[in-house]
């Protein structure tokens, strides 16, 4: 069971991109049709990345099962744990359109929504985490320990990638 309810770490960053593609077109859907049904997924779907990484998402299932392995391109490893922090800020806004929704705050829900779908579009484009930024922010202030993420805190292991993947080229 622990395995189930565990997030990766490392992730990978074309996975990640994919799925932010997903959630982009899923937020599109809400904010054009207005149907609250489509806040069921979009919740769910961050609730169970939050918990489980991919494993427990339908969304999460396609980008990494079906979609990542077709496409060849490199695929870069990234940190886990800012991307799971990104997607727990993306539970908190779905779940919180959802209940707004709910409780009658329609223009409240579409901005949370929309919020997402900036999120998640820059995310799938340009590979930009807000999330991800927000969490080395927190480390540096030192709201998030150092040996939360272990990688996120060593400069040089991120340069020494670097500058092999510019050495390839």
């Amino acid at each position: 069971m622990r395995s189930l309810f565990r997030f990766p770490n490392p992730v990978n960053e074309t996975s990640a991109r994919l799925v932010a593609a997903g959630v982009v077109l899923l937020c599109v859907a809400f904010v054009v049709i207005r149907q609250w049904w489509l806040l069921i997924p979009l919740a769910y779907g961050f609730v169970a990345r939050v918990l489980a990484g991919p494993t427990l998402s339908p969304l999460g299932q396609v980008a990494t099962r079906l979609l990542t392995p077709r496409l060849s391109v490199e695929h870069r490893l990234v940190p886990g744990p800012p991307k799971r922090f990104a997607q727990g800020i993306g539970a908190t806004l779905s779940v919180g359109a959802l209940v707004s929704w709910s409780l009658g705050g329609h223009g409240v829900a579409v901005v949370l929504v929309v919020a997402i779908a900036v999120a998640a579009t820059l995310e799938s484009v340009f590979a930009v985490c807000l999330g991800c930024l927000i969490f080395a922010r927190l480390m540096r202030w030192g709201v998030i320990p150092a040996d939360v993420c272990e990688s996120c805190n060593d400069i040089s292991r991120r340069l020494g990638a670097s500058a092999a993947r510019s050495s390839v080229a």
